[in-house]
């Protein structure tokens, strides 16, 4: 426990209102007794962020793993390092002579690590290259993603889910994150499930062998298995899909970057009523060459509203290969932008000392951070001038995000901007709640415990909450 806390006495406790640092108030612990949760497996700690004072501490010191939750570290460097105006750009390259709307050989595309190239901005971006009057193009499609120096990765390595969208790599070049969506609806005239995707990729082959069964629309994946070959390239979907969904939608990662690039761009490209005639592979920029567009990102501020109200985890790991680009020089790697942050925290927030970041989303087993450290970095935030860009950035109880859901009701909807967190056997919360009363606080709550995310570290951050928005 830090230094500070000590001199909360009893006496200012009274006045404010608030429980003394070393006793749980009565809603917290019989949630906690409610489901044999043990107290030391909670940390809490809150701040007055009118007098920048903690109000509250239970085992606050302690380095836990804090799930996503660690997104609003990297989010909130990204801020003050970068700018809320910061803009990635993916710059296109026509290597070779253009006559009639034909390239006599190859497009490049040179990715700077854009985090939110979905398929509508591919395809808004590849309608401005057909607007500068390309057509055709002769040659391939030449992959630049150098500016991300990313290392061998196993998409199934975290939780054996090599498939599910959060365990996606980053990549420079990064397109759609490298998902597809599939829809699936019964078709009984034929007696057979129709399955389509989006966007569509023909390099990417799917067999379907699913089956319709006469039961109601329930059931894990709804009855729905998927099995990739060995490059992702192709999906196996095999089961029996019950007759009574309507439509049901799955998003799971296909193919690799330069694959899934490749497919979308391709087809894209058609539908805008050109032709790619080539295949593709990886190259650099040419010394000489100069791109005929450079097409901007959404602005930070945008880009981070995904990544905190829907706990993006690739659009966060996009974020420190980035900030380790810009700021240490291309290319950006995972190392490099911890690094960042390591030497943010010394220079603005030198105080704490528990941040274990590991790969900036949360997304791992060994990331560690302190409640108390936690709102520390909650309290700078809030006195910054983008504090509003940042607050704005998280979920809004009963409204949106990850939260659109939870703590609905009618005491909590709409008082609190925070970031969840939930992995095995982690669950936490982070951000700001303003109580009935008008007074504004930031805090942290995050639980350690056995199966604690499925179900009871929620129980818990209701009695967290409820309780301080009596105060």
């Amino acid at each position: 426990m830090k230094p500070r806390i000590l001199v909360l006495a009893l006496s200012l406790c009274a006045a404010l209102n608030v429980a003394a640092d070393d006793v749980l108030p009565a809603r917290i612990q019989s949630a906690l007794a409610a489901r044999s949760l043990p107290a030391d497996s909670l940390s809490i700690h809150i701040i007055d962020l009118a007098t920048g004072e903690p109000v509250f501490d239970w085992n606050g010191s302690v380095a836990r793993n804090p799930a996503s939750t660690m997104k609003l570290v990297t989010t909130l460097v990204a801020l003050d390092v970068l700018g809320p105006s910061y803009r990635w750009k993916t710059d296109v390259y026509a290597l070779g002579s253009i006559e009639d709307g034909r390239l006599d050989g190859d497009l490049l595309l040179k990715g700077y690590g854009d985090p939110f190239l979905v398929t509508e901005r591919v395809w808004q971006m590849l309608r401005r290259v057909r607007q500068l009057g390309l057509r055709d193009v002769e040659g391939d499609l030449l992959l630049d993603d150098s500016y991300f120096d990313v290392a061998p990765h196993d998409p199934g390595g975290f939780d054996r889910q090599p498939l599910r969208a959060y365990n996606v790599a980053p990549n420079a070049l990064m397109m759609n994150f490298k998902v597809v969506r599939y829809w699936f609806e019964p078709d009984t005239d034929a007696n057979r499930v129709r399955v389509q995707l989006d966007p569509p990729l023909d390099n990417l082959r799917v067999e379907n062998r699913l089956s319709l069964a006469d039961t109601s629309c329930r059931g894990y994946q709804r009855g729905i298995s998927i099995t990739p070959d060995d490059d992702y390239s192709a999906m196996i979907f095999e089961g029996r899909f019950p007759v009574r969904c309507e439509r049901y939608a799955m998003d799971r990662a296909a193919l690799d970057h330069d694959a899934f690039a490749y497919g979308l761009v391709s087809t894209l490209w058609e539908q805008l009523g050109g032709e790619l005639n080539g295949g593709y592979r990886r190259a650099l920029v040419p010394e000489d060459a100069e791109p005929i567009l450079s097409f901007s990102s959404l602005s930070l501020t945008e880009a981070i509203a995904r990544v905190n109200k829907y706990s993006n985890n690739v659009m966060a790991r996009q974020l420190l290969y980035t900030l380790s680009a810009e700021t240490l020089g291309a290319p950006g790697t995972e190392a490099g932008g911890r690094q960042v942050i390591d030497d943010w925290l010394t220079a603005r927030l030198p105080e704490v000392d528990s941040l274990a970041l590991d790969n900036g989303a949360g997304l791992s087993r060994d990331a560690r951070l302190s409640a108390e450290d936690f709102t520390d970095i909650l309290k700078f935030a809030w006195r910054q001038p983008y504090m509003p860009e940042f607050a704005s950035s998280l979920a809004l109880s009963g409204h949106d995000g990850t939260l659109k859901m939870r703590f609905d009701d009618a005491a909590l909807t709409g008082r609190a901007h925070l970031k969840t967190g939930s992995l095995d056997h982690v669950s936490a919360i982070a951000g700001y709640l303003q109580s009935r009363s008008g007074r504004r606080f930031a805090l942290a709550v995050l639980q350690n415990a056995e199966d604690i995310h499925r179900g009871p570290g929620e129980e818990v951050q209701w009695a967290v909450l409820r309780w301080l928005n009596d105060q």
